[in-house]
């Protein structure tokens, strides 16, 4: 287990990437069909972890995510909170969760010396709707542009080279560097030059972002060590038992991938 408290109260710099609508069995074939071979070497075991999800769309999953609910084991027993709210004066905190006194994970890095930095992905991160600015203004600052989203083809590129240069920005400063990950995301069917969103094409969409991803932990961790964390914040279902799409409680859509690291 990582011990969260202390790897924040040491200033250690944080990256959390979401890769936005992954399917937990679509990120462990990728994975043993050495589809993801950036993404192997970085897992814990070269595995990822299945989890469960507290949200089943991008908005409530990435609220919880930031208020300290990360997605859990599909187990009864649970281990320690990574992060978690000051709790109730009656409930034991595991002293390796980081506990925080403020309404959100980035509010209380910032008590801590963070600066909280967002690279948007899909549009709830976009500021193009009321709803688009709720999650960017949880930040110190966010970014974001149209190549971000999930139609560019090459988005993951365009967002790992601005993650690339904030992180060089602030390389005096203690770094909590959000990443969104939109390639996964529909419209995905691009990858296999075709105009539906499969199971299939968002395995191409990993394999794409791949290369990319590990380019970002390889750039920021040559100097320095980081708390990396990848999930996903939902899934998405093609069309099991007749449901399509997210924001509903089917396995394909709660099941998600995840993974924790010190690199």
């Amino acid at each position: 287990m990582i011990n969260t408290a202390e790897v924040i109260e040491s200033g250690t710099n944080i990256l959390f990437v979401t890769l936005d609508s992954l399917r937990y069995d679509v990120a462990r074939s990728t994975t043993h069909a050495g589809q993801t071979p950036h993404l192997a070497k970085l897992l814990p075991g070269g595995q990822w972890e299945e989890r469960r999800t507290p949200g089943t769309f991008t908005l409530p999953a990435h609220i919880a995510f930031l208020s300290g609910f990360l997605p859990k084991l599909p187990q009864p027993e649970q281990p320690p909170r990574m992060w978690e709210c000051r709790p109730p004066a009656f409930k034991t905190v595991d002293p390796g969760t980081f506990v925080f006194d403020a309404p959100s994970l980035l509010a209380g890095l910032v008590q801590h010396g963070y600066r909280t930095v967002c690279v948007g992905g899909v549009t709830y991160f976009s500021r193009e709707t009321p709803l688009g600015s709720v999650l960017p203004d949880l930040f110190d600052e966010d970014h974001w542009r149209p190549e971000f989203c999930s139609p560019e083809p090459d988005s993951t590129r365009h967002q790992v080279d601005e993650a690339l240069g904030l992180a060089l920005k602030y390389e005096d400063r203690r770094l909590f560097l959000f990443v969104n990950v939109s390639a996964t995301h529909v419209p995905h069917g691009h990858y296999l030059g075709q105009s539906t969103d499969t199971w299939e094409s968002q395995a191409a969409a990993l394999a794409y972002a791949d290369g990319h991803l590990g380019r970002l932990v390889a750039g920021l961790t040559t100097k320095k060590q980081w708390l990396v964390i990848i999930c996903a914040d939902h899934g998405d279902a093609f069309g099991e038992d007749g449901y399509h799409g997210r924001g509903i409680a089917h396995p394909a859509v709660m099941n998600v991938p995840f993974a924790a690291m010190l690199l």
